[in-house]
């Protein structure tokens, strides 16, 4: 179970702070005082054929943009205004609009949980949520949170989402594979939904599509707005500060929480993105277990970010920059494929290991992703290279947490 935690921590826990990784997987921005239009130094860069060696090494991280590594290629004139007209009549819109509807949510979920005491984790007393919350209190919260999910999704320029229901057949004789995008919700309760990681944009689409609670850094309760906006979602929160045997491992707790949503259809549905990180949206990483313990079946759900000249992934760039150029987009694309519920036989509840490559077998298969077996240090020593950081076995032996 040990082994199992440290799965989970490392998909819910970002490293520390100082450099590009900590940003990217943190979901926190840090501070970034370098012009936008300003390509790095060639001092600080690695050699072409150096470069051209990494991005074949690590391209489950690479950017294929129009702004290339870390969002600071040499941009065209005819992007540099647009990207200059964006700045001055978008981006103020749209962070205006952004807050006014994040500030909305935050009052809706403190008014429905006024007077209503909060549940409390026994083994860590400080950590409280609202997500088992009943009657039209939760009713309120979950419709109202799905509904200004889109309407954030919407100021983040995605009007539209093109969302695919596959149906795989069953029939051993036949091979076809049927799409219907009109396909009702599934019948079948899963115990978690499994999507690829590519962007923090995929937290809004879950929480607009089936409002689900994730896994978040402790930190993350006590920040102002999202903090109450994140217990009434039900997240589960990594305690960083202690690794006593009186609290309970993440492993343990996702594994109880999946069980729950699996049996009981009023409990919040658990939301988990096994890679651990996020990549350019053409790669699968290898899973982490943790997801998989509870041994319920799981709907596999893919994302994709087509593109015209930024990419909406979240790979190798900095939080504050990626948030800027997002907004500059005039339209931004998601494209959402949900597979069938995947439903493990004996074997694969008895090997979670099983169970989880089985899974992403299937995804990538669907989804036509390409299946990747580097992980989170590859992606700190890409960072570090991009960066002109020669330490890379520091970066490499970083903690995950």
């Amino acid at each position: 179970m040990e082994s199992e935690l440290k799965d989970m921590s490392s998909a819910a826990q970002p490293p520390e702070p100082k450099t590009a990784e900590s940003i990217h997987d943190d979901g926190s921005f840090a501070k970034d005082d370098r012009p936008l239009l300003k390509p790095e130094p060639s001092s600080a860069a690695v050699s072409g054929d150096s470069l051209e060696e990494m991005e074949k090494k690590f391209a489950a991280y690479v950017r294929t943009d129009v702004y290339g590594p870390m969002g600071r290629g040499q941009l065209p004139l005819q992007e540099k205004v647009l990207l200059g007209l964006a700045m001055v009549t978008l981006v103020p819109i749209r962070l205006v609009a952004g807050m006014t509807v994040l500030v909305v949510y935050y009052l809706i979920c403190r008014i429905c949980t006024l007077f209503w005491a909060p549940n409390r984790d026994e083994d860590r007393e400080e950590e409280e949520d609202y997500a088992h919350m009943g009657g039209w209190r939760r009713a309120v919260i979950v419709s109202c949170g799905r509904i200004l999910s889109r309407a954030m999704l919407f100021v983040f320029g995605f009007y539209w989402i093109n969302e695919t229901y596959r149906i795989i057949s069953t029939d051993p004789k036949s091979n076809t594979e049927n799409e219907n995008e009109d396909q009702p919700e599934e019948l079948e309760r899963p115990g978690a939904i499994i999507s690829n990681h590519v962007s923090y944009v995929d937290i809004l689409y879950h929480m607009s599509s089936s409002f689900p609670s994730f896994v978040a850094k402790r930190s993350v309760a006590r920040l102002p707005l999202v903090g109450l906006i994140s217990k009434c979602l039900g997240c589960v929160f990594v305690q960083r500060e202690s690794r006593s045997s009186d609290f309970k491992g993440v492993a343990a707790v996702v594994t109880e929480r999946v069980c729950q949503s699996h049996q009981d259809e009023s409990a919040p549905l658990m939301m988990l993105f096994p890679e651990g990180t996020t990549t350019n949206g053409d790669f699968l990483l290898p899973f982490k277990t943790g997801a998989f313990l509870a041994k319920a079946p799981v709907l596999p759900v893919i994302l994709r970010y087509p593109y015209q000249r930024f990419s909406p992934a979240w790979d190798s760039i900095s939080g504050v920059r990626h948030v800027i150029l997002l907004l500059c987009q005039f339209v931004n694309y998601l494209e959402v494929t949900r597979l069938p519920i995947y439903y493990p036989n004996e074997q694969e509840k008895n090997d979670p290991k099983l169970f989880a490559d089985n899974v992403r077998r299937f995804m990538a298969k669907e989804g036509n992703l390409v299946m990747s077996d580097i992980g989170l240090a590859e992606k700190r020593i890409y960072h570090a290279a991009l960066n002109g950081n020669n330490s890379l076995p520091t970066v490499l032996h970083q903690k995950d947490d």
